[in-house]
């Protein structure tokens, strides 16, 4: 079924999919609602405006996917590979993201309000704009990502690695980053009120214009009060 055509809105929905081969097919707006998708390779398909929510694309492969504005809400995309996928403007609330990896995705204007990013590895990824508010990114990789007025509020980035990360202008208000590298991570104009930063490691990052009034900064590193 490689870089197979599908029908305009093919309906899946509760398909049993799982183990498929569908790279580079072409499912723009299928509904594919609780899908099995487990383990299907889904590698350079388009799914741009498909609703796939409440699939289970556990270890799917969807590197280079287009899921440009897809709905993904209450996803399952535990170990699943998004390498260099495009997911700006999909919907990814409540989805579990759990160890999946991200590495310079696309996710600009992505809503991944509330999803479970634990562990998950999102190396140069795109997240400017992107609405992560209360998203647990406990012990994420995020170095070097792009965040630029990206919404984490409330997010828990216990442990994260945001070294080198372009946070500029994001809203970090009473998010969780106890533990996290933020060396030398740009965080100009970010909102980082009531934010606790304990033991947290800002070495070297740039913090000009940055609110951190109330902020938690007990045992942080790096951090000069003036």
């Amino acid at each position: 079924m490689s870089n197979f055509e599908f029908p305009k809105r093919v309906n899946l929905s509760g398909a049993n999919l799982s183990g498929a081969n569908l790279s580079g097919a072409n499912l723009s707006g299928a509904n594919l609602e609780g899908a099995d998708l487990k383990r299907a390779n889904l590698k350079g398909a388009k799914l741009s405006y498909a609703d796939l929510s409440g699939a289970d694309l556990i270890l799917a492969d969807l590197v280079l996917a287009n899921l440009s504005a897809a709905d993904l809400t209450g996803a399952f995309l535990g170990g699943a590979n998004l390498s260099k996928a495009n997911l700006s403007k999909a919907n990814l609330s409540d989805a579990d993201l759990i160890l999946a990896n991200l590495s310079l995705a696309t996710l600009i204007g992505a809503n991944l309000c509330a999803a479970d990013l634990t562990g998950a590895f999102l190396g140069g990824a795109n997240l400017s704009k992107a609405n992560l508010s209360d998203a647990d990114l406990i012990l994420a990789n995020l170095g070097a990502a792009k965040l630029i007025g990206a919404n984490l509020s409330k997010a828990n980035l216990g442990g994260a690695n945001l070294s080198k990360a372009n946070l500029a202008r994001a809203n970090l208000s009473s998010a969780k980053l106890i533990g996290a590298n933020l060396s030398l991570a740009k965080l100009n104009g970010a909102n980082l009120g009531d934010a606790d930063l304990s033991g947290a490691n800002l070495s070297g990052a740039k913090l000009t214009d940055a609110n951190l009034s109330k902020a938690n900064l007990s045992d942080a590193i790096g951090y000069k009060q003036f």
